[in-house]
């Protein structure tokens, strides 16, 4: 089972298996890899900002109930909360909209040393806006910005962005939360039948389960044509919570490992320093 889409594959959703839970015998030994992640991720965290050469950018893109919120809850929850920021998009609002469709998320790109998380992206651009081309008409487009060329055309501006991006060191991991029909049901039906989870569901989740079949045929043309070599998808399995943390915890890890960061080093000029001020404090009475 693979879960990385790569550039220049042509995939189809068919190939991602959503309750496939890979080499782990069972939940509690995802649970201890999940902690010992979340630990060397911390550490990870403290040398990204101190390198001060890269920012990293987590996208996840998922349908409703898939796991994203949990998601970013478990994986995250040792990480320095002044070292990472996360931004949920939702509809756009009508200055947004005055924009072009890149600018919110744009001026949300995580500084270097820093973390960024976006709880959906511009790739709604290409989904929702896809499977619902009436949105097209609040976005202030010109008369030919919105032929049959749109959407090949936003995969360009995407993947240009995305690639200006990673030049300037900002490394990119996008995560989509494959979640099946059958599981988003069945967590559906809890988020009614349970009062405090009631707030979680709109009857408008419901009305988007009819477009299932659009948003797979969209997800699809999204990886295949914008999985790159400086940004490439991850479709990761989500009807198991567990797995899903797990996973996206170790990527996100090697991830960051592979950069190789450092702390920085200081002259002989800086050490002398350090010496004479530990002595003065040493002297102190």
């Amino acid at each position: 089972m693979k879960l990385l889409v790569k550039p220049g594959e042509k995939i189809s959703m068919k190939d991602f298996d959503p309750s496939w839970t890979g080499a782990f015998s069972d939940k509690d030994e995802a649970l201890e890899k999940l902690t010992s992640d979340i630990e060397r991720m911390s550490e990870l965290q403290d040398k990204l900002y101190a390198d001060n050469r890269y920012g990293l950018l987590i996208i996840f893109q998922a349908l409703d109930a898939a796991g994203k919120d949990g998601t970013i809850k478990h994986v995250m929850s040792g990480i320095n909360p002044q070292g990472c920021h996360v931004v949920s998009f939702k509809n756009p609002s009508a200055e947004e909209l005055d924009h072009d469709y890149l600018w919110r998320c744009e001026k949300n790109v995580p500084e270097k040393g820093r973390i960024g998380i976006f709880n959906r992206s511009y790739y709604e651009e290409v989904l929702a806006v896809r499977v619902h081309p009436e949105f097209l008409e609040n976005q202030h487009l010109p008369n030919d910005g919105k032929n049959g060329k749109i959407w090949k055309q936003r995969f360009e501006q995407i993947n240009s962005f995305e690639k200006y991006l990673t030049e300037n060191g900002i490394v990119i991991l996008k995560f989509y939360l494959n979640v099946s029909k059958k599981e988003q049901k069945k967590r559906f039906l809890e988020r009614i039948d349970k009062p405090e989870k009631n707030w979680k569901f709109s009857a408008a989740d419901v009305k988007e389960r009819e477009h299932w079949d659009d948003y797979m045929n969209a997800y699809e043309d999204v990886f295949n044509n914008t999985s790159t070599d400086w940004a490439p998808w991850f479709v990761i399995p989500a009807d198991k919570k567990w797995f899903t943390r797990t996973t996206v915890a170790g990527i996100i890890v090697q991830t960051l490992e592979e950069l190789k960061l450092e702390y920085p080093t200081v002259s002989k000029q800086h050490l002398d320093e350090l010496q004479k001020a530990k002595q003065i404090l040493l002297e102190e009475k």
